[in-house]
């Protein structure tokens, strides 16, 4: 018969018969493999086109968005010192008039009690309640009531003493309290 190639319409059966080749036969009786449409030329386009455009973003982005180059101002020559009476009311100290004294001087050691100390490399305050009076702040070189200086302060202590001589009461903190 020679039309009946042209009547079989039924590509599942034409592929059967070519024992498991994709494809089918043809009007002429030759096996004709099918192909199927790629997308590869269609997604090396849009990954070609998307690194162009991420590549000029970038180029733009540079361009557009530099500043001058402008100089950092230097850093301050020397530490601002600690203001005295900052470090007083953050220790808190009550401000009050500073009156006369007029009670006898009691033993050197007994009049001062430290509250405080802030110890920095080259000098350093600390809070010192004089004769039960509220603790003022002092840097050291101040002269205390009495004519006692603030020789040094270290972490935990203080050293009080005439000007130019050696330390005449050596003042402590407190323990902290222990934690349970």
């Amino acid at each position: 018969m020679p039309g009946a190639a042209s009547l079989d319409h039924n590509p599942r059966m034409a592929r059967a018969s070519t024992f498991g080749h994709s494809g089918f036969l043809t009007e002429a009786g030759v096996f004709a493999p099918v192909t199927r449409p790629t997308r590869t030329p269609q997604i090396t386009a849009v990954v070609l086109w998307l690194v162009a455009g991420l590549s000029a973003g970038y180029w733009l982005m540079g361009a557009l968005g530099r500043a001058p180059a402008t100089a950092l101002p230097p850093p301050p020559a020397e530490v601002a010192a600690a203001d005295p009476a900052a470090v007083a009311r953050a220790l808190g100290a009550r401000a009050t008039p500073a009156a006369a004294s007029d009670a006898p001087v009691a033993a050197p050691a007994s009049r001062y009690v430290l509250l405080g100390v802030i110890s920095t490399g080259g000098g350093g305050a600390a809070l010192i309640a004089v004769d039960g009076k509220p603790a003022r702040p002092f840097r050291v070189g101040a002269t205390l009531d009495g004519g006692v200086v603030l020789q040094s302060v270290s972490a935990r202590q203080v050293r009080l003493g005439p000007a130019g001589g050696p330390a005449a009461v050596e003042l402590n903190l407190p323990a902290p309290p222990r934690a349970f």
